[in-house]
């Protein structure tokens, strides 16, 4: 028997998608992270920076955790830290949906809103951090996660990565894994680099982030892609990056959803098309691994509602009216 709920983290499943793309000659298979206690990968990287930083003596009793977050990640460490006691500020922007920051504040974590972007950038995300850390100068015995710098962050996602080595029986062929502070895509590489695994790593990112150098842009997809160029990107570790418009995320969503009845969010739509852009390219009898970084249940308000697609999109409606399902499957 488990001892605490921060004990059900990890070990979620890896499942074989039979639907997703019938009649490929190449097997495709989906690392849930969904199954993790607040329903994403975002567990994994708050319980091993938050324990970590315990056991060494940086946070202890009446530390302070202050994170810029504004989904999974700030989610993810208010249940740690309420788990431990912790007080958690989480800096947040007007972009948070009103779900995840009643989610938040369900776990007992204090919102701090930033409510204008970077002048120069006209970004939110370096404002949040620089609230962040004028926040840290201001309390005693504070403690910022920084999930963008944290060594921590990718040290988590080795065991992901061992997970899917494990279930798999042998490392992938390819493993196309989602783009934000780059902690994940970090671990698993560094990982599959250890074992000598010949697994061909695609990063997956949003057009309009400046992580792999494209020009920024509006994006309305929360959690994939990014504003800065995160200190924990590695490019030696990629094999390949494929970008996918926030559109292709929405398909992405709405494939996976009509074909495996799976509710996935944004991060997880994106991996599924990027998976059709690369398909020509891999080889029959390939194994490839997606992993899926969160559940859907926090879009019902955006990637499956037809009127907000609609609306910031400019696509019709994507769900069936007939009895005869969308293809949507794309070209």
């Amino acid at each position: 028997m488990l001892s605490g709920v921060l004990h059900t983290i990890g070990d979620t499943p890896l499942v074989t998608f039979d639907r997703l793309r019938p009649g490929e000659a190449f097997r495709i298979h989906g690392k849930l992270e969904s199954f993790n206690p607040s329903g994403s990968i975002k567990d994994r990287t708050s319980l091993q920076i938050i324990e970590a930083s315990i056991a060494c003596g940086q946070i202890g009793p009446q530390t302070t955790v202050v994170e810029s977050s504004s989904g999974n990640f700030g989610i993810g460490l208010a249940q740690v830290c309420l788990y431990h006691g912790l007080r958690f500020i989480c800096v947040v922007d007007p972009k948070i949906t009103p779900q995840n920051a009643n989610i938040l504040r369900a776990y007992r974590a204090e919102l701090d809103i930033v409510t204008a972007p970077d002048p120069a950038s006209n970004e939110f995300l370096p404002a949040r951090l620089k609230r962040v850390r004028e926040l840290c100068d201001s309390i005693p015995d504070s403690f910022w996660p920084n999930q963008y710098a944290n060594l921590d962050n990718p040290a988590a996602h080795r065991a992901t990565m061992r997970e899917i080595v494990e279930q798999l029986g042998k490392a992938p062929d390819y493993l196309l894994c989602a783009t934000g502070t780059t902690g994940s895509l970090r671990g698993c590489a560094e990982y599959l680099r250890e074992i000598g695994a010949a697994t061909k790593v695609v990063a997956v990112d949003a057009v309009g982030s400046v992580i792999f150098g494209d020009q920024p842009r509006k994006r309305l997809i929360p959690g994939h892609g990014a504003a800065l160029v995160p200190k924990l990107l590695d490019p030696s570790l990629v094999s390949q990056v494929v970008r996918v418009t926030d559109m292709e995320c929405v398909i992405g969503c709405h494939n996976l959803l009509e074909r495996e009845a799976l509710l996935a969010g944004g991060s997880s739509g994106a991996i599924v098309s990027a998976l059709e852009k690369i398909s020509g390219e891999i080889p029959a009898g390939a194994d490839v691994v997606l992993l899926l970084p969160d559940r859907g249940d926090r879009y019902l308000d955006s990637i499956y509602c037809d009127v907000w697609v609609e609306r910031n999109l400019g696509s019709p409606t994507l769900r069936s009216t007939t009895e005869t399902k969308p293809d949507l499957h794309y070209a």
